[in-house]
């Protein structure tokens, strides 16, 4: 059984998908701001604590991905794939979510932070009790 990439050898947009591809899923506290990402498969990744501030994530599939307070900030999510994701005390207060779809991802409405003017019941997220 091979050993998981440490995360601190994970430094571009490049990386992560190679060692997404080779089975590792645990990226939690990762550093990759205004990295792109479009179009990635990130399916079931733990992004928690991740920085992903300023990063392109276009059409990316971030399905049942754990984004719990990572740092989404100026992040396009323009058509990402959010089913289902964790996003408690996530910050996406500046991000793009345009043509997102986030039915039934979790979120606290006392630390998850959208941008202004969007309404979580309203894209059918799921509020964390």
């Amino acid at each position: 059984m091979t050993q998981p990439t440490p995360i601190a050898d994970i430094a571009s947009a490049a990386d992560l998908l190679q060692v997404y591809a080779s089975g590792q899923r645990n990226f939690s506290s990762i550093t990759l701001s205004e990295v792109d990402l479009s179009e990635a498969d990130l399916k079931g990744a733990d992004l928690s604590y991740a920085d992903l501030s300023g990063s392109t994530l276009r059409q990316a599939n971030l399905r049942g991905a754990d984004l719990s307070y990572a740092n989404l900030a100026e992040a396009d999510l323009t058509g990402a794939d959010l089913r289902g994701a964790m996003l408690i005390g996530t910050n996406l207060k500046t991000a793009n979510l345009s043509g997102a779809t986030l039915a039934t991802a979790d979120y606290d409405p006392e630390e998850t932070h959208f941008p202004q003017g969007f309404d979580p019941v309203q894209q059918g997220l799921k509020r964390d009790r």
